[in-house]
C-alpha cells in the first residue's frame, strides 16, 4: 500500500500502481498521454481534445461539471483524477464513493512542475515526468530572457460573454499573463469575476485578449470592446494556450513568442 498526498493535501491510498484511470480535466487527460499512459486511460470527459482521437478510444463519461457516475462506475477505475477548479465538490465526494481520487490545484508554474512529479510517482512514469519538467523549466527560462525585450501593457482578459467576465488574480491565466509582461487589469479581483464592459470598468486598458473558450470569441465581438476602449490593442487569442498546464506548455512558450513578434513588438 502506498500513500501520496494530492495538491490539495489530500491522502490518496493506493495498493497497486494504478492501471485504469478516469480524467475529469482536459489538460490532464493530455499530460497523461504524453507521459505514456494513454493506454491506462479509460475514461475522459467530451472536452478532452487532445490527442485528437482519445474520445474515440476511450469511453466519454460526461464533462467537467456534469458526469455519469454509472458511466465512470462501469469502468472500474483504480483512480479518478479531478481538478478543484474543474470539477465540482459534488463530483469528487460522488468519485470518492467509487475509486481514489487524486485533485489537482494549479495556480503557477512550480503547482504544475510538482503535478507532472507526483503522477511520475504515482504511475511509475518518474523519467519521462523528470524529463518534462527539464524540458518546461529550460522553456521557461527561454521565454523570460525573450520577453525582456518588449513592452508591458495593461491588459484585460476576457473568457466569457453574457456575462462579461474576465480572469483575475488566483487563476493559472494570471500567471501566464504575468510572465508575458501582461499586468492584469482586474489583478485587484479574484479568480473569473463578471464584469460591467464601459468607460470607467475599462479605463487604462492597453490590451485587450479575448479567448477562444470556454466562450468562442469571434471577430465581431473585438467590435463591441472597440468601441467603448478605442485605444486598445485587441487581440483573438487560443485559450488551450493560456490555461492548460502539463505538457501543453511546450507548445504555449511557442506560442507566446509568435504573439509577442507578430503583434506587441
Amino acid at each position: 500500500m502506498n500513500i501520496y498526498k494530492d495538491q490539495l493535501y489530500r491522502s490518496v491510498v493506493l495498493h497497486d500502481k494504478p492501471k485504469r484511470i478516469v480524467s475529469l480535466v482536459p489538460s490532464q487527460t493530455e499530460l497523461l498521454c504524453d507521459l505514456g499512459l494513454k493506454d491506462h486511460l479509460v475514461g475522459v470527459t467530451k472536452f478532452c481534445v487532445h490527442p485528437r482521437s482519445i474520445r474515440d478510444e476511450v469511453t466519454v463519461v460526461g464533462g467537467t461539471k456534469q458526469i455519469h457516475l454509472d458511466k465512470i462506475r462501469a469502468l472500474q477505475p483504480d483512480i479518478i483524477l479531478c481538478n478543484k477548479e474543474e470539477n465540482t465538490l459534488e463530483i469528487v465526494q460522488e468519485c470518492v464513493k467509487i475509486a481514489p481520487v487524486h485533485i489537482s490545484d494549479v495556480l503557477g508554474f512550480s503547482d504544475c512542475l510538482e503535478l507532472i512529479g507526483m503522477y511520475g510517482s504515482i504511475f511509475g512514469v518518474e523519467t519521462r515526468a523528470t524529463e518534462l519538467q527539464e524540458r518546461l523549466q529550460a522553456q521557461l527560462l527561454d521565454f523570460k530572457e525573450f520577453v525582456e525585450d518588449y513592452p508591458r501593457f495593461r491588459t484585460a482578459y476576457f473568457i466569457w460573454k453574457s456575462p462579461w467576465m474576465v480572469a483575475a488574480n488566483d487563476s493559472f491565466i494570471n500567471y501566464l499573463m504575468e510572465i508575458q509582461g501582461f499586468d492584469n487589469h482586474f489583478g485587484h479581483l479574484s479568480r473569473y469575476p463578471e464584469i460591467q464592459i464601459d468607460e470607467s470598468s475599462l479605463e487604462g486598458v492597453e490590451l485587450i485578449l479575448l479567448s477562444s473558450e470556454p466562450y468562442p470569441f469571434k471577430e465581431d465581438d473585438t467590435n463591441i470592446l472597440k468601441d467603448i476602449v478605442p485605444s486598445a490593442k485587441i487581440l483573438l487569442v487560443d485559450g488551450e494556450m493560456f490555461s492548460w498546464y502539463g505538457s501543453r506548455l511546450t507548445q504555449a512558450f511557442v506560442y507566446f513568442k509568435r504573439l509577442h513578434q507578430e503583434y506587441l513588438s
